[in-house]
């Protein structure tokens, strides 16, 4: 049993939270770590706040009954449907990669807030970024980057980078699918210690059926 989890869910109407997290530790503390963690973002998510907001509100109720000393990194965004506009906020998390319509994917390199469950007081800053339509944000957790070949050497993110751009313009499916395959063919038959969970969003824009 692992803690990594990702998420996704309509605000409203015009908005849709997109979560992507990972717990420390492995097995059943990790697990209910995981759920616990989930649920206190959802129900944050789900009062209206911004993902600042959220982080914040959530560091306050983990570290407020955290005797395990657990943590947990994550990056949570909120697109608003109608405009693009993408607001997110990250928790120690790895690097979102976007690609542009007509681009490569590329890492955006957003600025990181301390890990959830750390540290009491921490007031987590956000960011926007406007998706065209076309955009896709490409989300994931450390065991992508940290998977490991035989001789201990690392995927890494140059690796991924390159396994997105095989073909960049593919449906979100199968670049999940390409980056799964160029991970399987590096690590080979080597014992793994880290959960590989991705997610990718593709914004189409906001008339009804495109999104």
């Amino acid at each position: 049993m692992g803690g990594d989890f990702y998420d996704y869910y309509l605000v409203d109407d015009d908005h849709l939270c997109i979560c992507m997290a990972d717990v420390s530790g492995k097995g059943i503390p990790a697990a209910l770590f995981m759920m616990v963690s989930k649920i206190i973002l959802q129900s944050c998510a789900m009062l209206g706040r911004s993902p600042g907001e959220i982080l914040t509100k959530t560091n306050e109720a983990i570290c407020s009954n955290n005797e395990a000393g657990m943590f947990v990194t994550v990056w949570i965004g909120i697109l608003e449907l109608s405009t693009g506009r993408l607001t997110a906020s990250s928790a120690g998390h790895e690097y979102p990669v976007i690609r542009r319509p007509g681009g490569d994917f590329e890492l955006f390199k957003d600025r990181h807030g301390l890990v959830i469950g750390a540290m009491e007081g921490i007031v987590y800053k956000e960011y926007e970024l406007i998706l065209e339509p076309g955009t896709k944000i490409f989300v994931y957790t450390d065991g992508i980057p940290e998977a490991a070949d035989g001789e201990g050497s690392m995927f890494g993110n140059e690796r991924m980078l390159e396994a997105l751009n095989l073909d960049p313009e593919a449906a979100p499916r199968q670049v999940m699918g390409n980056v799964k395959k160029a991970v399987d063919a590096f690590v080979s038959d080597a014992e793994q210690f880290d959960d590989l969970t991705m997610l990718c969003l593709e914004y189409r824009g906001s008339a009804a059926g495109e999104r």
